[in-house]
């Protein structure tokens, strides 16, 4: 089982969010990029697989201050020798799919070869809606909410996805789709030295195709994630692309239910797959040494954030099974290891049970920084490596 280090980098604790417009402080941000590179540096040492940022722009709030997390990847690569480094995710309809394709690649090399790629649709309409608005229809597509947005969305993403593959795998590139067309129409580009030293030119120095690079430095690219997938159109997409598809914390029938769509989809496409193989989970993994003081961080950082900023969009909907009417106590979501918190041995029993009927092989430990004291997060993040992964070995 490989696990990473989810972040979703918030700038303040929970007093300090609840003071107001932490996001403007600069005092914080410092404070969490000096904490976030001692732990990832922790996490170096105790060889965890990877870590991973979100992409969120305007969060004046202090959730989720992650504007660019390749920069913030290549922080954290800049100051390890060994754990890579990755987006949960970009988001591709807001984005530039050729600076995706250039900046990952720089990012790859950058970090010797531990580039890791996410890539996401856009949920939250503030930012999705300014940032994508060079893309004319494209906005924010809300969770369930199956509409003309979500369509936009999802045919911009998948149009970006395919650029971005051709220009990492294809020597030149041109592409003509709905909303890119590369190169445009009738592009003069009458320079001797392309002809001399490189391509794309017609006898008419017609621009015909361009080069995008560098190229990744792994081959044919690096390993490419998308978070946080729970419709079966999504894992479907994700099985035939080779895309390792992240499930958030849902109930143990839908989870396992997409498990089987994704590795029949998988088949479908000629990929043979071992069990578990193109999936992962998303937990909030919080441990201490013993159940009350893992309960009571969990508490006052992960539930806190969790119903104020996440539960407006819909994410606790997938939580309950649909023949349930009441709410899931926390003891519920700890019974049905939706949490990971505890003590290691009581983290252990949970996630046995979690791998008792489902084949799990990427786990990513939502570590709420800034929510949970840097130095508690620290100890988490040590007896995680140290007394409950051991146990899971084989």
């Amino acid at each position: 089982m490989d696990v990473s280090l989810f972040y979703l980098p918030a700038i303040g604790s929970r007093d300090e969010i609840e003071q107001g417009m932490a996001g403007l402080r600069t005092d914080l941000y410092q404070r969490m990029l000096a904490e976030i590179k001692e732990q990832a540096q922790l996490a170096d040492q105790l060889d965890y697989n990877s870590i991973s940022f979100t992409e969120h722009h305007f969060h004046v709030e202090g959730f989720e201050i992650s504007n660019n997390p390749v920069l913030l990847d290549l922080f954290v690569g800049l100051n390890t020798s060994r754990i890579r480094v990755g987006q949960l995710g970009l988001v591709l309809p807001s984005q530039n799919p050729i600076r995706v394709a250039e900046d990952i690649a720089m990012l790859d090399h950058m970090t010797g070869g531990r580039a890791n790629a996410g890539f996401a649709r856009g949920y939250q309409r503030r930012w999705v809606d300014i940032m994508a608005q060079q893309l004319h229809g494209i906005h924010g597509a809300i969770p369930g909410e199956h509409d003309e947005f979500d369509r936009a969305n999802r045919q911009a993403f998948e149009e970006h996805f395919q650029i971005i593959k051709k220009a990492w795998t294809e020597d030149t590139l041109e592409y003509q789709g709905k909303y890119w067309k590369i190169p445009t129409d009738q592009t003069p580009w009458p320079l001797k030295a392309t002809k001399l030293w490189g391509s794309g030119v017609d006898e008419n120095d017609i621009l015909q195709h361009v080069s995008v690079v560098p190229k990744p430095l792994q081959k044919p690219h690096p390993p490419i994630f998308q978070p946080f997938a729970s419709s079966e159109n999504t894992i479907r997409w994700c099985a035939r692309e080779d895309v390792t598809a992240i499930l958030p914390a849902m109930h143990r029938g839908m989870q396992n239910q997409l498990y089987e769509v994704y590795r029949d989809e998988a088949e479908k496409a000629g990929r043979k797959l071992q069990p578990g193989e193109g999936l992962g989970l998303l937990r909030d993994v919080i441990i201490a040494d013993t159940d009350e003081e893992a309960m009571a961080l969990w508490r006052r950082g992960a539930a806190f954030v969790g119903a104020a900023w996440f539960a407006p969009f819909g994410f606790d909907r997938v939580l309950v099974e649909p023949e349930r009417v009441e709410p899931l106590s926390h003891q519920d979501m700890l019974d049905r290891s939706l949490i990971l918190v505890g003590s290691p041995d009581s983290v252990s029993r949970q996630l046995e049970n979690l791998m008792k009927d489902t084949p799990l092989r990427w786990l990513f430990a939502w570590t709420y920084n800034g929510l949970v004291p840097h130095e508690k997060l620290m100890r988490s993040i040590e007896l995680f490596a140290t007394k409950v992964l051991p146990r899971f070995q084989d």
